[in-house]
């Protein structure tokens, strides 16, 4: 039986939160075990992948979505936090991590919202010397 192979999030995906992510400060884009991420000093601020049939998923398994779909889970804190994850659709919260939100990416993303949330997932993982370079 031929080994199935991973759904990866689409070029176009990957390069719109790249535009973002990759003028920040020591940012980098490294694969993930599926998908891609984005890092700061070795913490992961951003991950696109793809949940799909026959992978653990998170998304899948909170909404029982079983298509295929694009999701973006990034850092955030405090009210924004408490906001997202009690707003539902297009957010959800993953179990694993307290200060982790995920977000489906679709063609109705507003990608200036999408910016606006990785830049604040940078602040919160950058050390402060490189989150201060963002308010000059």
């Amino acid at each position: 039986m031929p080994e199935r192979s991973r759904i990866e999030p689409s070029a176009a995906v990957v390069a719109r939160v790249a535009d973002t992510v990759l003028a920040l400060p020591d940012a980098y884009e490294e694969d993930a075990w599926t998908g891609v991420r984005w890092r700061v000093r070795n913490k992961t601020f951003a991950h696109a992948a793809v949940s799909q049939e026959g992978y653990l998923s998170t998304y899948r398994d909170l909404t029982g979505v079983t298509r295929p779909t694009t999701v973006l889970t990034f850092r955030s804190a405090g009210e924004e936090l408490h906001a997202l994850t009690h707003m539902g659709p297009p957010f959800y919260k993953p179990p694993w991590s307290p200060t982790i939100v995920g977000m489906v990416l679709d063609d109705d993303t507003d990608w200036d919202e999408v910016a606006e949330l990785v830049i604040e997932s940078y602040r919160y993982c950058a050390p402060a010397k490189l989150g201060r370079q963002l308010d000059r």
